[in-house]
Formats: structure tokens, sequence, C-alpha cells
């Protein structure tokens, strides 16, 4: 055998191997069917609570999109409510003046906020993480105000008056949120089919290699400045659905949309779910709207006050030894 059919034959061999890997890590898992059996479930189980579940599924997507950015590309973004909002005013606008289908609004919104994403990908190529933080949150700041000041978007009072129609002609909109919760997770659960088949890919892996060394991965052939616009550009378009899908299911779209803490909120949500495993947004989407819901229940002046202490323990202690002490703490419980 010659030394070219060596080659030819250990290439063949390599490719192979990756190939079964790949497979093997885009397998679900039991625990990831269990995770969205669960989630079908509620929608049975849990009628009267299908507003909030309508929030946690549209924050849920908005922390995946983020966790996209933050948990596999490294780009750490303090702006990300900027396609969020740009998204929710893309879509309120669109249904107002133009068409109130909620299919085609969403295809709009996520042209607009991922037109957004390639345009503002540009300025995160340069400098370091520092820089970057800064000028996601300067994007976000700038889109609040031209949305503060411009008459179309309703300034201060927010865009009102948007009536949508049916989903796909049939499913109306309700006050209680039945179809606004299985329209919400419906969009969830195929853009998170979208982003695991992401990061399972060969794409996926190089992103990985650009967060881990961009220098070493640069030296091997990889494009670390495309990979990065490319995961950005998708990331933009992901947080433009979530956007879109509040304002539909609200009917309304306000300032808030674009606010500083709407992207402080859903970096919390990664802190408290975990970054680099796409259900780490989901999970800390969960966590931490029923704890925001409890909290302002309990204490409706102080809960901010609270969720901010047990965030600072759930830091200084640790995800793995906090969850072990909780864990810890209801075994003693049930023992009594």
């Amino acid at each position: 055998m010659s030394v070219m059919d060596t080659g030819a034959a250990q290439k063949k061999s390599l490719l192979a191997q990756a190939s079964a890997s790949l497979a093997a890590r885009a397998a679900w898992s039991p625990l990831e069917i269990g995770f969205w059996l669960i989630a079908v479930a509620s929608i049975f189980l849990l009628p009267a609570k299908h507003l909030i579940l309508t929030e946690i599924a549209i924050l849920g997507l908005f922390a995946l999109s983020l966790d996209l950015l933050l948990g596999y590309a490294g780009i750490v973004s303090l702006g990300h409510a900027a396609f969020f909002g740009f998204g929710a005013y893309t879509a309120a606008l669109f249904a107002k003046h133009v068409m109130p289908d909620p299919l085609v609004g969403l295809a709009v919104a996520v042209a607009a906020a991922t037109l957004l994403g390639v345009i503002s990908s540009v300025l995160i190529l340069r400098g370091s993480d520092l820089t970057r933080l800064m000028v996601t949150l300067g994007v976000a700041l700038v889109l609040r105000e031209i949305a503060n000041q411009l008459e179309i978007t309703g300034g201060a009072d927010g865009l009102q008056g948007i009536v949508m129609e049916p989903v796909l002609g049939r499913f109306a909109f309700d006050i209680f949120g039945h179809t606004g919760y299985v329209y919400s997770l419906t969009v969830l659960f195929l853009l998170f089919l979208l982003a695991r088949r992401i990061v399972n890919s060969p794409f996926g892996l190089s992103l990985r290699s650009v967060k881990e060394n961009p220098l070493r991965a640069s030296a091997i052939g990889i494009h670390v400045n495309g990979r990065l616009v490319a995961i950005y550009t998708i990331a933009a378009g992901m947080a433009g659905i979530a956007g879109a899908l509040l304002t539909q299911v609200t009917q309304f779209a306000s300032l808030s949309v674009l606010d500083f803490d709407r992207s402080a909120d859903v970096l919390l949500m990664l802190i408290i779910g975990g970054a680099g495993y796409l259900y780490g947004g989901l999970i800390g989407a969960v966590l931490f709207k029923l704890m925001q819901d409890w909290l302002a229940n309990l204490t409706p002046q102080y809960w901010q006050f609270w969720i901010g202490l047990l965030l600072v323990a759930f830091v200084m202690v640790g995800r793995q030894r906090f969850v072990g002490g909780l864990y810890g703490l209801l075994a003693m419980v049930r023992r009594r």
C-alpha cells in the first residue's frame, strides 16, 4: 500500500470517527425527553397557570439565544435586549399597520432582528470582552432612546391598539393565555431543535474551539470572525422572535422590552441555570420567573432584595454546592 493510500485510509477513518462522535452527541437522553414531556403535560395539567408559563417560555427562548453567544462562543453581552426589543416593535408595527397574522409577523420580526444582528456584529469583532460589554449595551440604549422619541412607536406610552388574528386562522388569543402558551411553547421547541442541531454540528464544535482559544482555532484554519458573526446573527434572530412572541401574546409593546433590566435578567437566568448546554437558559428561566413571582407575592416591596441576596449566595457558594445544600436540607426535613 502506498503512502497516499495509507493517508487516505487514515483520513477516512478519522472522518468516520468524527461523524460517529457527532451522532452520539446529538442523541436524545431520557432526561431531555422527560423535560419536554413535562412541558407538554403542563398544557393540560396547569391550565390556570398558562399566563405565567407563557412568560417562562418566551424568557426561555430569550435565554436560549443568549446561551448561544455566551455559552458556546464566549461573547458576553449586556445589550441582548436590543434584538428582543427590535423584534417586539417590528412585530407590533407590522401587525398594526400591515398585517395582523402572527406567523407572518414572526417572519418579519426575525428578518429585522437578524439584519440588526448582521449590522451590529461588526462592532463585536473589535476589542476585548469589556469592549463588547460596552458596545452591546450602547446599541440597546440607542435603540431605546430612538423608540422613546419616535411617534410611530408610541414613545413612553408604548404601542397600543394591536389586534392579532388567530394563529393559523383558527386559534384566537384569549385572556387566559391558553393559545398564547401553546403557540409560544411550540415556537420555543422548534427553535430549540435548531439550536441543538447547530451546537452538535461541526460548526458548533468550531465555536467551542473559538471560545476556548481563538488564536489556536485560527491557526488550524477556522475563520474566527466568520464564526462569531454567524452565531451573533443567529442569536439576534432568535432573540427577535422571543420579543415578537411577547408582543403578539400581550398585544402591546413598550419601552420595557429595550430596558437594561431585560438584558440583566436574561444574564441572571443563565447564571442560575448554567451556560453552555442549552437547557441552562430554559431551567434558569423557570426558576427565575417562579422565584420572582413567589417573592413578589410574599414581599411586594422587597422582592428584588431577596432575589439579589439569593443570587449573591448562589454565585459565592457555587451552583453544585448550592444545589447539593438544597438537596441536603430537603433530606433533613423529610427525615424529621
